[in-house]
């Protein structure tokens, strides 16, 4: 049976593994970065039967990033079968590593911390791209040494507690509006926090800076 063996588990063939990396990589292109993909191999217990033909193809829904799959189908033989082949489809960009193993609580410095190529899919969380914005802040979790950091590596800033007077912008496309309100609760980075306009409304943005908070129209 060419490109798959009968019994399950066993590597593709070169030409089959071949397309199946090039429908990943047509597929998962993002601009400015580099992808390797990493062809795994199907479940030992599978039992397939004779094809003549097999086609690779991209099931509905799935994201070309980290740890995914690659459906197989028999598009010519005796008994018609579906079958997913695990892949790894990693992608390399910019982004900040630790240079030495850190403890969790450490305060970081510019000397801790490298701009070099990370695999970006290797979590779902995004990397931290500009080391500046990380100088300052407190890990919450150990790293080693060349570990990439993370967003939810670093503890979340508290921009504004309760009670706070609060710059309001109102952001939409092409325009801004300003105002000032008093914070109802701490506004942590990355969480909604509510502020109540010298209007009398509450409104419902995201902290972005010191004693600042967005919303997005």
């Amino acid at each position: 049976m060419p490109g798959v063996a009968a019994e399950a588990g066993v590597a593709l063939d070169s030409g089959l593994e071949q397309q199946v990396r090039q429908l990943a990589l047509g597929m998962a292109s993002p601009p400015g970065v580099r992808l390797e993909v990493v062809v795994g191999a199907l479940d030992a217990r599978l039992r397939l039967g004779p094809c003549e033909r097999v086609e690779p193809y991209l099931p509905a829904g799935t994201r070309l990033w980290g740890k995914t799959r690659i459906g197989l189908r028999c598009a010519q033989g005796a008994t018609p079968w579906n079958v997913y082949l695990p892949i790894t489809v990693k992608v390399f960009g910019q982004g900040i590593t630790v240079a030495t193993t850190l403890p969790a609580g450490t305060v970081l410095k510019t000397a801790d911390l490298v701009r070099t190529e990370v695999d970006l899919a290797e979590d779902k969380v995004a990397v931290i791209a500009d080391a500046e914005s990380a100088v300052g802040r407190t890990l919450v979790r150990p790293l080693n040494a060349g570990a990439s950091l993370r967003q939810t590596d670093l503890k979340a800033r508290q921009w504004f507690a309760a009670g706070d007077t609060v710059q309001i912008s109102a952001v939409g496309p092409g325009f801004a509006v300003n105002g000032e309100g008093q914070a109802l609760a701490a506004g942590m980075e990355g969480q909604p926090a509510r502020v109540r306009t010298e209007s009398g409304r509450v409104v419902i943005g995201l902290p972005v800076a010191e004693r600042k908070m967005e919303i997005g129209l």
